[in-house]
């Protein structure tokens, strides 16, 4: 789960970092200071959602216009004398399997442009760790400034576990005329399989259900994920984040895109594939999508009880654009049941193959489009 900048500050503060008071409002709202729009989405600064109000009435009506939602909460802090700004980040380096630290000495709206990004991996509770993290600021800093920020990283770090985090992000960090550092924006990204051992922010769960497109709605209700893409030509079931974005970037490497992308939910029912096909031919019937692709993998689950599922799931509901399947069986799963007999039966339901390989399927694809 993405954290509103408010929530994030929330949790930040609980933690003991220093962050600008402030309030957030869901009404009329007056006053002057710094307001901010409260979305789940970047770029905030750039386009005007975020200013140094003199009229806070007056600015909140223009954001409030700009976002199209008369409601829409912001957070009106008081402002922060900055002598510097810093990028200051961590996220989960999933490669290394390790907190990563990235920092910035120049922060805010155009830190994509800045020269130098300072990184390297921090585990904050082992020894050594404050040395570590020192040496990994110290080219960019003050021996002085990168010694408190060493610090900030390690607290930062162990917040992180402390909450689940896979990333948190702060830009820009103030470093005020007294030397204090202040979080003045907050960036932070729950794990989802964590969920279950925190309490979702009211604010950030209703900004998340808002941002939901009615058919990702529908499959959260029916208890998968759905993320519709835009430009795919290609309406894509899959079932496993990890099968699906092999897909996904097999299908852009062979010039058609993916429409969607489908992930299992954290205790979502055991059979959701007739919900799938039914969602991704919703979507196949926009003009730009030109063709269906389904592909599973199977360890140990009965070949012949997934494909059975699939033939009736398909004469329940033909598909209205060429459909392209997929199925990648174990030995297991092969056990009184092969893929010849697989591609017989579905043949029966108008599927013309069925390719076992995920590089022979999109191939496939490519050559049909």
């Amino acid at each position: 789960m993405r954290l509103a900048e408010h929530d994030g500050k929330t949790l930040l503060r609980r933690h003991g970092v220093a962050v600008p008071r402030g309030a957030l409002h869901h009404g009329a709202i007056s006053g002057q200071g710094v307001l901010k729009a409260q979305i789940l989405e970047g770029g905030r600064g750039k386009r005007g959602l975020v200013r140094r109000s003199a009229d806070a009435a007056r600015d909140a009506a223009e954001i409030r216009a700009a976002l199209g939602d008369p409601g829409a909460p912001l957070l009106l802090e008081e402002p922060v004398t900055m002598a510097r700004e810093i990028y200051l980040a961590l996220r989960i380096d999933g490669t290394a399997q390790s907190i990563e630290l990235l920092c910035s000495p120049e922060g805010g709206v155009e830190v994509e442009e800045a020269g130098t990004l300072l990184r390297g991996p921090i585990e904050p509770d082992a020894a050594g760790a404050l040395e570590e993290a020192f040496a990994i600021l110290r080219p960019g800093f003050p021996p002085d400034l990168a010694a408190r920020l060493a610090r900030l990283a390690l607290r930062l770090a162990r917040i992180m576990r402390a909450e689940d985090l896979e990333l948190l992000e702060i830009n820009p960090l103030a470093v005020t005329p007294e030397g204090k550092l202040v979080a003045c924006d907050a960036k932070a990204v729950r794990d989802d399989a964590a969920a279950f051992r925190h309490a979702a922010p009211d604010l950030s769960a209703a900004l998340e259900a808002a941002s939901l497109t009615p058919l990702e709605r529908r499959a959260r209700d029916l208890g998968f994920q759905l993320v519709e893409l835009e430009g795919g030509t290609v309406a894509q079931i899959t079932a496993g984040a990890g099968l699906g974005m092999l897909m996904l970037d097999l299908l852009a490497d062979a010039g058609c895109p993916s429409a969607c992308f489908m992930d299992n939910a954290n205790g979502g029912p055991a059979e959701t594939m007739p919900d799938r096909l039914a969602l991704a031919f919703e979507i196949a019937k926009r003009p730009e999508v030109k063709a269906v692709m389904f592909f599973t993998t199977l360890a140990s689950r009965g070949l012949k009880a997934r494909v059975e599922a699939l033939a009736a799931a398909l004469a329940a509901n033909p598909p209205t654009k060429p459909f392209f399947c997929g199925i990648a069986a174990g030995h297991a799963a092969l056990r009184g049941y092969s893929m010849e007999e697989a591609r017989a039966r579905l043949a029966e339901v108008g599927v013309a193959a069925l390719h076992d390989n995920p590089h022979d399927l999109v191939r496939a694809v490519a050559a049909a489009m």
